[in-house]
């Protein structure tokens, strides 16, 4: 395979047709029509969309989105669902391949039967599929929420391989064929792809994939283990096993005979995530670092922390520099989770408030704040910081207030975004305008402000521009930053962050 610049590439995809990323709603403003002048059921495909399938027109002007295609590519494609405005299509036959196609790294990839579902742009150079997910996310900005960046941020981008260090693997003995599968889902299917390898897993799991499957067929409880969930630290691998029926102590031996072999800790899942426990007290915590700011994370593997670690720092680094806390200022971090950014946070601001929906996170969140206070040195303290527990999905305006004003705010929501966080603060700003049908402000709202600049992380890019609707178009701010976080290279998902200022 030759070599390609990835600057070239891109240069070239964003370049590209961006229109045909919307929902099938919205075709029928996308009228243009597609080439006639290629043989009968050839079809030029224009761009990607959001589920990394290539967008092709008709000669009548009706969307294709083409499994397996590329922009770029002449291809022909067999149409397996059909609407009024659009259809659905399996690639074919390739007549003109992209120079941007490139051979997937993993045999498990492809439209073949039995092909894994983990990842979806195996086929696309990792540079062109950076290019895709910034498109991706300035036509949801521009289309979901009429709001255009000032300036576009440079991707964050790490390792393309090895990095998935959380997964959820489901387990599935095969009684048919005597064997155990243990991997992710096939294609559009409820079935666990047969998988030797997984090369987005870090190599050390990524070899223990058949070791697994032999100790799970070797287990008397082997029809009722349904799930094994992977969380790795900085020094440690966790598995976390979800059985549905207690374990004889035979079963018990051989994971502990297969943990000393691996160097691994197992954890046991009888029920539900609150039963999780150590198969085995003791051993080493598990725990990630951020050593710009001299802080160790310590979790467990149930709890929500991100999936490419790499990245992760990264992402914090950036997201604290372009935040620009003052020793002099309030910062309150919406959706906190474990405290990922609150306790870089607090080393730089006054004083923080983590906020999070989740109780057991909040608890977590004050034992890492507790223990990396207890372990600052050469002087250093972290700023007072508090957390709370409280449904983010629910908050008014008067809550809002309630929580005090703070001069820069870090938000880092789950897929279904920040919408009542942002309505209240729109719903306050239009009080104070006196806009038509603005609700009263609440009590005790005369000496509260908005935050001068809000950093918005996103994991969904069609909620973060929903959010950036309201803060842009009803709430006084202005979108001065934006750009892609490549968290899970060869998927579909779009991580981003934005930066909002007052206007």
């Amino acid at each position: 395979m030759r070599s390609v610049d990835p600057r070239a590439l891109r240069q070239s995809w964003a370049m590209s047709d961006s229109t045909n990323n919307q929902k099938s709603s919205d075709i029928e403003a996308v009228t243009p029509a597609g080439r006639t002048d290629l043989p009968p059921g050839w079809l030029e495909v224009t761009s990607m969309d959001m589920d990394a399938q290539g967008v092709a027109r008709k000669p009548d002007g009706k969307v294709v989105f083409i499994d397996g295609a590329l922009p770029g590519e002449l291809v022909t494609a067999n149409t397996h669902r059909k609407k009024n405005n659009w259809e659905a299509a399996s690639l074919t036959e390739i007549h003109r391949e992209s120079s941007q196609r490139v051979r997937p790294g993993c045999p498990n990839f492809g439209l073949h039967a039995g092909a894994c579902g983990g990842c979806k742009m195996q086929h696309l150079h990792v540079a062109a599929q950076v290019a895709v997910k910034q498109r991706v996310l300035e036509d949801n900005l521009w289309h979901l929420g009429k709001v255009k960046t000032e300036t576009v941020l440079r991707p964050i981008e790490g390792p393309a391989w090895g990095y998935r260090f959380r997964a959820r693997l489901s387990v599935r003995y095969v009684h048919k064929k005597d064997k155990v599968l243990v991997g992710f889902h096939e294609r559009k299917s409820r079935y666990v792809a047969d998988m030797e390898t997984c090369k987005v897993l870090p190599p050390h799991v990524d070899a223990m994939l058949m070791p697994l499957r032999d100790l799970i067929a070797s287990m008397q409880a082997r029809d009722t283990l349904p799930q094994i969930e992977l969380a790795c630290g900085d020094d440690v691998t966790a598995l976390v096993l979800r059985h549905l029926e207690p374990l004889s102590d035979s079963d018990k031996t051989k994971l502990r005979d297969f943990a000393a072999q691996y160097h691994v800790q197992w954890w046991l899942q009888p029920k539900g995530p609150d039963t999780v426990k150590l198969l085995d007290e003791g051993g080493e915590q598990l725990s990630y670092a951020l050593p710009d700011f001299g802080i160790n994370m310590p979790f467990k593997p149930t709890d929500f922390t991100q999936v490419n670690p790499h990245i992760n720092r990264v992402l914090v680094t950036r997201a604290l520099r372009l935040l620009d806390a003052k020793k002099t200022e309030r910062v309150i971090d919406w959706f906190c989770g474990l405290g990922n950014f609150t306790l870089p946070i607090a080393t730089q601001a006054k004083e923080v408030l983590g906020i999070e929906g989740s109780e057991a996170l909040v608890a977590r969140s004050r034992e890492n704040y507790a223990e990396n206070q207890a372990n600052q040195t050469h002087g250093r303290v972290l700023a007072p910081t508090s957390f709370v527990a409280r449904n983010l999905f629910d908050m008014t305006p008067a809550m809002l207030i309630a929580d005090g004003s703070a001069d820069k705010w870090l938000v880092d929501p789950p897929r279904e975004g920040a919408f009542a966080l942002t309505k209240a603060l729109a719903e306050i700003h239009q009080a104070r305008i006196g806009a038509e049908d603005a609700a009263p402000l609440p009590a005790n709202a005369e000496g509260w402000t908005p935050p001068q600049r809000i950093v918005y992380v996103s994991c969904n890019p069609a909620t973060l521009a929903r959010d950036a609707d309201l803060l842009v178009h009803k709430a006084g701010y202005r979108c001065v930053l934006s750009g892609v976080v490549n968290m899970f290279p060869h998927t579909a998902h779009v991580e981003s962050m934005a930066v909002f200022e007052l206007a």
